[in-house]
């Protein structure tokens, strides 16, 4: 994987829905002063609830990962829309390319997909969140696209099922994962430590996508679970909450499972490499490699 330094080439990218221009403009503008050359590559109109038409979409995203100036290929917002782009992707050769995707939320369908293929990416803030984060999580995104090779830094949770569990880091949005079973484009989680997190589910969506999940084998041989933030997810009547719901669903596996670590549509979306081996150890997601291969 490229290194990413500054003077280098950013491209910016919409898989998925349109770009609220205020907040957009404000991630360019953190890149820029962090002294990244920003290349802004958007459809030319919205569509319905997409950022542009599934052919524009695609187009730019395939120049951005062809462009042999591009360093990194970053998602300006999540929304709707990367999965119907997948069918038309070259997966395989986009898995082998020497430059990281960057996004979380909806982009985590193409995460998941590169991984199908043997890929990394890495699961962090798209560029719309980028000005609202703390300076630690802007800096722990760059950091990792800056040195692929080193790991990142542990996440911090709390253990629900203590244990150590080690194999890949898959996951992300609860729905998106979910949105996958039956296509070619989940990877096996055999093996896998799953993190997921996930934004307005109600609780007993949770519980319906969970359960999707280990009915249809999914979950079988899972390692271990590595819960997010679950933003707007708790119980309207504040009886509990989602991310509480959840990790008693996970608990029922038997494996090592950790809730509360900073990552997912919160104030602190912490980035992880998708696809490196991890490691989790009594609440304490570790991660055994970066986004480059040893």
């Amino acid at each position: 994987m490229r290194h990413l330094l500054p003077g280098d080439r950013v491209t910016i990218v919409a898989p998925s829905g349109p770009i609220p221009e205020e907040r957009f403009a404000r991630g360019v503008a953190l890149l820029q002063a962090r002294g990244y050359r920003v290349d802004v590559r958007l459809p030319t109109a919205s569509a319905r609830y997409l950022a542009g038409s599934d052919e524009e979409r695609r187009a730019t995203l395939l120049s951005a990962f062809e462009d042999p100036d591009t360093r990194c290929v970053w998602a300006a917002r999540g929304g709707y829309g990367a999965t119907r782009l997948l069918p038309s992707l070259p997966l395989a050769a986009l898995a082998r390319a020497d430059k990281a995707l960057v996004g979380f939320s909806d982009v985590t369908a193409l995460h998941l997909a590169l991984a199908a293929h043997g890929g990394r990416s890495v699961h962090g803030p798209v560029v719309t969140t980028l000005p609202e984060l703390p300076t630690a999580a802007v800096d722990r995104v760059l950091g990792l696209l800056a040195a692929p090779a080193r790991p990142p830094a542990p996440l911090v949770g709390v253990p629900l099922v203590p244990g150590i569990a080690e194999g890949p880091l898959y996951g992300g949005c609860l729905a998106l994962v979910v949105h996958l079973l039956g296509t070619p484009y989940l990877p096996s989680l055999r093996g896998a430590i799953l993190f997921l997190e996930d934004v307005d589910e109600r609780p007993y969506r949770l519980d319906r996508m969970w359960t999707h999940l280990r009915q249809a084998g999914a979950l079988e041989g899972l390692a271990g679970v590595a819960l997010g933030e679950f933003c707007g997810c708790d119980d309207p009547a504040g009886a509990f909450t989602g991310a509480g719901l959840l990790g008693e669903l996970a608990a029922e596996l038997g494996v090592p499972v950790a809730t509360g670590l900073p990552f997912g549509h919160g104030r602190d979306n912490r980035a992880l490499p998708h696809g490196a081996r991890a490691r989790l150890v009594d609440g304490r997601l570790e991660l055994l490699e970066g986004l480059s291969r040893p």
